[in-house]
């Protein structure tokens, strides 16, 4: 099961009714952040999750709404004795803004924080990969892919008995080793499962005016996060942002399964994304959601609920 949980889904500065970025993967007991803006420690706190079970945290870029969080969280793993590396995670220039981070008042962590700058990488971590890949933002900027491997398909039970096999340690040999010898014969394991089930994808973009590496990266995911910062062109002026048109239409060219509109300016309201969104990706027939700070997205057994993580489902 996976976990999307959206601490932070205004963007540029905070309101009452939403903090600026911060997103939380929840995977296998293992909670992955992308980019912690101010008050992310506050959103964690209301939500229940522990700092302790962060071992990574992916920043999209350097502008203060993304990663101004970061010094409240590692001096609060710093207050609970934390004990455990840290890994920060970034585009060009990651490692000295954090030092200068780490480096400002009277405070010094007391674990070991590794810092890693990315360009377009793929990182593999056990059952799951993350890739990064570049943005258009006006500024070093990365979009990450959340990958899980590929599963093996499910025991077949007529092909187990046609190869004289029954449930017991000879399978979990099987499965490790991907072949066999029993009875006389060499069995592989493609020869007594069904086909592999695909790794659930989750992409988000961070902040981007629209750009075909998106795209590319986004195809075929089963979550797309992608910005949507204004409703029309004309407010965006020369900023690198996305309008809601234009996240619907790279959710739509990429066949994604699910776009979540993310990073909403302070100036709308959340009823008029909603009116814009429904006209547009209806339209284009995109199956889409406007989370608010705190909704949850689950994955279980190939199918997706949404809920929110303080007060139930919607």
């Amino acid at each position: 099961m996976l976990e999307v949980i959206f601490l932070g889904t205004g963007g540029i500065m905070p309101t009452r009714e939403r903090n600026v970025p911060a997103i939380a993967l929840r995977y296998k007991g293992e909670i992955i952040l992308f980019d912690v803006g101010e008050g992310t420690m506050r959103q964690m706190n209301a939500a229940k999750l522990s700092p302790m079970k962060v071992e990574k945290i992916f920043i999209t870029h350097f502008h203060g709404d993304h990663y101004l969080g970061l010094a409240a969280l590692i001096q609060t793993m710093n207050l609970w004795d934390r004990e455990k590396p840290l890994h920060v995670y970034g585009p060009k220039y990651t490692f000295e803004f954090v030092q200068h981070f780490l480096n400002s008042g009277f405070f010094r962590p007391g674990f070991d924080i590794h810092v890693h700058e990315l360009g377009e990488t793929r990182l593999r971590f056990g059952d799951y990969e993350i890739w990064s890949f570049k943005v258009e933002h006006g500024i070093p900027a990365l979009g990450y892919v959340f990958k899980e491997k590929d599963k093996r398909g499910k025991f077949l039970p007529e092909k187990l008995r046609e190869y004289g096999l029954r449930e017991g340690p000879i399978l979990g040999r099987l499965e490790r080793e991907g072949q066999i010898e029993w009875n006389g014969r060499i069995i592989r394991l493609e020869d007594v499962t069904g086909p592999r089930r695909k790794g659930l994808k989750v992409v988000y973009t961070g902040d981007t005016e629209p750009c075909e590496r998106v795209r590319l990266f986004a195809e075929r995911a089963d979550l797309l996060i992608h910005e949507a910062t204004y409703l029309n062109p004309e407010d965006r002026g020369e900023s690198y942002h996305s309008t809601v048109e234009e996240a619907c239409d790279v959710a739509r060219r990429a066949n994604v399964k699910l776009l979540a509109l993310f990073h909403r300016a302070f100036r709308y309201t959340y009823e008029e994304y909603v009116r814009e969104a429904s006209k547009i990706c209806e339209s284009l027939g995109v199956n889409f959601v406007i989370p608010r700070d705190f909704d949850v997205i689950t994955f279980k057994s190939g199918s997706w609920e949404q809920g929110n993580i303080l007060g139930g489902g919607k």
